[in-house]
């Protein structure tokens, strides 16, 4: 983003913000109205606008900051968490209040019409309305109040078992656990980082893969955590790629030659944490004399850096292979993947985080990545190829997860059709 469209951009924010306060700050003071004491109303009320302005002016501080270093820093994930949690929570408290505004401006009409400007005065609000707004809201304050402080190292294992008719025999039962987006300069706990990485180590499979992103910034990043992750060995090896934070594009270099060096490093970083490091190419996984193919494409993803080679990642296979392909950007699939004519089987990703907030339960899988992204987490299918989209093991710019879990991904492959599935009234037959 470019500097003037920065500035326009938290104008617009700051604006809006300021919007959304002064509406909230009508529930607080119809609520503070049922106070007897004048001198405690205008206490509420007074704190109230020193808390948003103090806030508003921290905010201009430190996006400016963020701007002036390039880099978003602890510091600056701190303040838009704190923001988030505050723009949701204001949001449904609005959303209430404009609900009872609604009906106020339909009664007002009513009885002006029947009534006319004679004795006319416009609908008060309700007590009752802005303590439920106020009551409402507590429930996203106190769950991003618990996703910044416990949701970002709530990991939770998902599992999912493939068919392929083609899978080698050898391969029948074989078993790859997946991690994504660790974004190590945002893990500072680390006695919850060691918890995660021996959930991986507990899952004990055949293979281990890394799809990308393993700082923020800058190589150094890892360092503290290589002990920790270097721990993670697999049978068949630990595959890694890189992911668009890894270049270090989104960091202010004193040179090109500096951007250069840090990037070396951070692939150097791979060897030291026992990954084998795919840039665009692919190796053969043996077992019982058949294999497999796991190929490693640079970061592609549609509006961030396409600079992966797919035709090169897959150079020296055949259209028969057993094909899995580490591709960090979940778009690389619909755009270039899906449809090769030399297929891959499956494509592991990871990139949205699912962008760390939204609702997964059994009847409602809902974040708002998904406008951005069709296939934003767990599995999708076209045609008998499969993706699946891991929702990350780190996090970034928010310092928390919301109904979204850090993830480690265990998937086994099975050869055959895929079961159909046993109905009920079936099974009672």
């Amino acid at each position: 983003m470019s500097q003037s469209g920065s500035i326009i951009f938290f104008s617009i924010l700051i604006i809006f913000i300021l919007f959304l306060s002064w509406y909230v700050f009508q529930a607080i003071r119809t609520v503070s109205m049922g106070i007897e004491l004048i001198r405690i109303q205008q206490m509420i009320k007074w704190s109230y606008w020193a808390f948003m302005l103090s806030l508003l002016t921290w905010l201009v501080f430190k996006s400016v900051q963020v701007f002036s270093t390039g880099e978003f820093a602890s510091s600056a994930q701190t303040l838009s968490s704190v923001f988030l949690t505050l723009i949701v929570t204001q949001l449904v408290i609005v959303l209430v209040l404009f609900g009872e505004d609604i009906f106020r401006n339909i009664q007002a009409i009513t009885v002006f019409a029947m009534n006319g400007a004679k004795g006319y005065s416009f609908p008060s609000r309700t007590v009752w309305v802005s303590i439920l707004a106020l009551t409402v809201a507590s429930v996203p304050l106190f769950s991003f109040v618990y996703g910044i402080k416990y949701g970002k190292y709530n990991f939770k294992v998902h599992r999912e078992v493939l068919y392929f008719e083609d899978l080698p025999e050898a391969f029948d039962g074989f078993t790859i656990t997946q991690i994504s987006d660790i974004h190590s300069g945002s893990l500072k706990d680390h006695k919850a980082v060691a918890s995660g990485v021996q959930m991986v180590l507990d899952q004990k499979s055949d293979l281990f893969v890394f799809t990308g992103d393993l700082v923020n910034h800058r190589a150094d990043e890892i360092e503290p955590l290589i002990k920790e992750f270097s721990k993670i060995k697999a049978k068949y090896g630990q595959f890694s790629i890189l992911g668009n934070h890894d270049y270090g594009d989104y960091s202010s270099w004193p040179s090109p030659e500096a951007k250069k060096e840090n990037f070396e490093k951070l692939k150097g970083q791979h060897a030291k944490l026992g990954f084998d490091l795919l840039l665009d190419e692919n190796i053969r996984i043996q077992k019982d004399g058949q294999s497999i193919v796991i190929a490693g494409v640079e970061n592609w993803g549609v509006g961030f850096k396409e600079k992966g080679d797919l035709q090169k990642s897959l150079k020296g296979t055949e259209n028969g292979d057993f094909k899995i392909l580490l591709s960090h950007d979940p778009s690389h699939w619909d755009a270039q993947v899906k449809n090769n004519p030399n297929p891959v089987h499956l494509t592991l990703s990871g990139h949205t985080h699912g962008m760390q907030f939204g609702i997964e339960t059994q009847l409602v899988k809902w974040s708002p990545v998904q406008y951005r992204y069709p296939n934003w987490a767990g599995l999708a299918e076209e045609a008998g190829r499969y993706l699946y989209v891991n929702r990350g093991f780190g996090f970034h710019a928010f310092a928390g997860r919301v109904g979204i879990w850090p993830e480690i991904t265990v998937i086994e492959l099975k050869k055959g059709k895929k079961p159909a599935p046993i109905h009920l009234a079936s099974a009672k037959n």
